[in-house]
């Protein structure tokens, strides 16, 4: 069993890396490695899509490396595979993102919009970063043993509003609804960062490692 972490030079992976190592270890999920390279990507038996910074300066990312969306599609799209899409990782798997009033085309695996937070409190500062609850959970294997009102860390300007309300896992409130996570099938994608959010986040990924969709 492997799980890749994918390197697309967008942002520092060595938190992430380190939280699914030390849970794999936990759960005996078997190896976790970063890679960039689409072929290592064909051979995972799950995949986790990090992701830093700007929608369109992600999608280019990964672009920029040759067969490595391809990759992505034929294993979790084909294969279903697990896969866990963390932050802009998670904005990815929408139709597309409006950043800096530049439309990207997301993978369109979700039907939905990355759209800018528009706080009802104008004396809420963008981007939201810090604590947060997690509201409304959607009963889902990767969120065993979380409960509502749970915390997790979030640091972000943007979030996705899916057309289908079925494929909203969780929100939170930051001067109105957030969308926290998303998935369906065998996709789940977090805009919090679990490597961050303590217990939170370490059960959340000890879940998605042992998760059989």
């Amino acid at each position: 069993m492997s799980t890749v972490i994918i390197d697309y030079e967008s942002g520092n992976l060595h938190s992430a890396e380190k939280s699914f190592q030390r849970m794999a270890a936990e759960t005996g999920a078997g190896a976790v490695v970063v890679t960039s390279d689409p072929d290592t990507v064909r051979g995972a038996d799950r995949i986790v899509l990090p992701g830093v910074g700007a929608f369109a300066d992600c999608r280019a990312g990964l672009d920029a490396i040759p067969g490595m969306v391809d990759a992505l599609e034929e294993r979790v799209l084909a294969g279903g595979v697990p896969f866990m899409g963390i932050c802009v990782g998670q904005q990815l798997m929408t139709t597309i993102g409006r950043e800096h009033g530049a439309d990207a085309p997301g993978f369109g695996w979700i039907p939905g919009e990355c759209v800018r937070i528009a706080p009802e409190d104008p004396a809420l500062k963008i981007p939201h970063m810090g604590w947060n609850a997690l509201e409304n959970l959607a009963p889902h294997p990767v969120f065993a043993g979380l409960a509502e009102g749970d915390h997790a860390y979030f640091v972000h300007s943007y979030h996705v509003k899916p057309t289908n309300a079925d494929d909203v896992l969780a929100v939170t409130d930051y001067g109105g609804p957030i969308t926290a996570a998303i998935g369906r099938d065998n996709m789940i994608g977090t805009q919090f960062h679990p490597e961050k959010s303590q217990r939170t986040g370490l059960l959340l990924i000890a879940n998605f490692l042992i998760w059989k969709p």
